[in-house]
C-alpha cells in the first residue's frame, strides 16, 4: 500500500487558484508523485467555502483579508480543519503545498500589505498541519519527497 501524501489541489490541476487557474506541477513531477504516493487532494480555500474566482487574499498576523480589508479568517481556519480531517483520515504524515499561499505558504508569506512582500510565516493550514505533525513541503521541494 503507497504511502497517502496530502497536496494541494491546485498542484495536479484543479482549477480553484483565487483566479481561477492552477499552479500544475509539471508532468515528470506529477507522475513521479503518482507512481510513489496515494494523493489526496485539497483546497482549503474552497473547502472553506470562498468561491472560484475569488478575490486574492494575505495574512495579516492571525486574520486573512483581502485587499479591501474584509475580514475571510474564518473561511480559512474552516478549509484548515479540513485539511486535518483528511490527514487525520487518511494517515498522511507529509503534504506537498502550495508556497507563500495565505492557505498553504509555508516558512514564507506574503506580508498583508499586497505589495509582494514575502515574510517568514505559514499560512492557516499549513500552521494548523504542522501542529498535527504533519511534516511540510512547498512546491519547490517536491523533489525531496522522491
Amino acid at each position: 500500500m503507497k504511502e497517502k501524501l496530502l497536496i494541494s489541489a491546485c498542484l495536479l490541476g484543479f482549477c480553484c487558484k483565487y483566479d481561477g487557474g492552477t499552479n500544475t506541477l509539471d508532468a515528470s513531477t506529477l507522475a513521479a508523485l503518482r507512481e510513489r504516493y496515494a494523493l489526496v487532494p485539497v483546497c482549503p480555500e474552497t473547502a472553506g467555502g470562498l468561491p472560484i474566482p475569488r478575490a486574492p487574499s494575505e495574512r495579516q498576523g492571525a486574520r486573512v483579508r483581502v485587499r479591501s480589508g474584509a475580514d475571510v479568517t474564518a473561511f480559512y481556519l474552516r478549509g484548515a480543519d479540513t485539511a486535518c480531517a483528511l490527514v487525520r483520515r487518511f494517515g498522511c504524515q507529509k503534504a506537498l503545498l502550495k508556497e507563500r499561499s495565505p492557505s498553504c505558504g509555508a516558512g514564507e508569506i506574503y506580508d498583508g500589505s499586497f505589495s509582494h512582500t514575502r515574510i517568514p510565516g505559514d499560512g492557516c493550514t499549513a500552521e494548523a498541519l504542522r501542529a498535527e505533525g504533519v511534516a511540510i513541503f512547498g512546491e519547490s521541494e517536491a523533489e525531496q519527497l522522491l
